[in-house]
């Protein structure tokens, strides 16, 4: 990656330090605390001589509670996804119901039927969304809430641009005594850094997400909460439910990332959205089709080309279109969602990314821009390290 443009709006870079301890030692190890009687015997660890892994956990977990205003946090989980599960399976029981944003409106697919609700035996209802301004109808959601009585809410999208009204959704769940989760895998850097959704762990029961997409911590998982309770049952139905041994080396680079959002955290989200609202407005400026231009664009790290007018423009899908940019060191997925985030690391800011639209919309015409892009790409490094 060191040669590309990387507009991937699920993928980061880490530092070297979290990349040293993610190969470090810890990596091949095991530590499982338990404190209990097993096969007639007091266990305090199933293993020996992991005291100092037990304080990086612990210290590392202290970081996670004060970045995201929160008092408990668990970093076992080994993906969003699997922190998604541990949410499910915490919050509802077998033969409920829970409410979620369709995956036609940008939602998680694996809260979608056919996935985990199948595995654990879930209803699923979506969410009233409108299209018009990609976000919730908030007034009608509420009213799909209080009628329908889910077990769980959960906020929270792969396409996602613009926040919730949290507050009103919350009350609607208080009425009828639901618990609401929010899954931040998109946006968990830019909750971390107070600039999108920064009342989250105010209003939410449950924030679960991804470690690696606007956070710039390693692949993996994070459940976090204010509630306690919540947090006894997390941590009761993970450990040989869920998952077994969770990955220490990963455990402490996160630990580190999270120490990087403590210092840079806010600096990074701020910028990250500036990039993003500067790097749709550079595309239209362009000719290259935005979505949600009189939304004001985004509000998050994502930019959403429109399909259709990409391929009535280009006369080739979006994935034809991201397998001709990643010829010309530009990457971008291949459902037309750009994110600024890993270029944000590097560095850039709102004028380059006038830069980068102009090598894209080049590449987009047919134009060999390999390795003018890569060129550009060389003048970066990590920053807020």
């Amino acid at each position: 990656m060191s040669q590309c443009i990387n507009l991937m709006p699920s993928e980061n870079m880490t530092s070297e330090a979290v990349r040293a301890l993610l190969s470090s030692d810890m990596g091949h190890r095991y530590t499982l605390p338990l404190n209990t009687e097993i096969h007639g015997s007091l266990v305090e660890n199933a293993y020996r001589g992991t005291r100092l892994m037990d304080e990086v956990e612990e210290v590392a977990e202290g970081l996670a509670r004060e970045v995201f205003g929160a008092t408990y946090a668990n970093l076992h989980p080994l993906s969003g996804h699997v922190a998604g599960m541990a949410m499910l399976t915490t919050l509802t029981n077998a033969g409920d119901a829970i409410a979620v944003i369709s995956s036609k409106n940008g939602g998680y697919d694996g809260y979608m039927p056919g996935y985990l609700p199948d595995i654990l035996g879930l209803e699923v209802s979506t969410l009233p969304f409108s299209e018009e301004t990609f976000t919730l109808r908030t007034k009608a959601a509420c009213e799909a809430i209080r009628e329908s009585k889910p077990a769980l809410v959960v906020l929270g999208a792969s396409f996602i641009l613009f926040p919730y009204d949290l507050k009103a959704i919350r009350e609607s769940c208080d009425e009828v005594g639901c618990y609401l989760g929010y899954d931040g895998s998109h946006v968990l850097g830019l909750i971390a850094g107070g600039r999108f959704q920064p009342d989250c762990t105010r209003f939410v029961d449950i924030l679960v997400g991804s470690t690696h997409k606007s956070f710039f911590g390693p692949q993996g998982g994070i459940v976090l909460s204010r509630d306690h309770e919540i947090g006894r049952s997390v941590d009761g139905g993970l450990t040989w439910k869920i998952l077994d041994n969770a990955h220490w080396n990963r455990i402490a680079a996160l630990g580190q990332a999270l120490h990087e959002a403590r210092r840079w955290g806010q600096d990074y989200a701020e910028q990250t959205c500036k990039n993003a609202r500067a790097f749709g407005k550079a595309l239209i400026e362009e000719g290259i089709p935005v979505r949600y231009e009189d939304m004001g664009i985004t509000q998050s790290h994502q930019v959403l080309l429109s399909e259709k007018d990409m391929e009535k423009k280009y006369g080739r899908s979006i994935n034809d279109s991201a397998k001709l940019l990643e010829n010309s060191n530009i990457i971008i997925d291949c459902v037309g969602r750009l994110g600024t985030n890993e270029v944000t690391r590097l560095g850039l800011k709102e004028k380059d990314m006038a830069v980068v639209a102009g090598l894209l919309s080049r590449a987009l015409s047919g134009e060999p821009v390999g390795d003018e892009a890569s060129t550009f790409r060389s003048q970066f490094a990590v920053e807020y390290v």
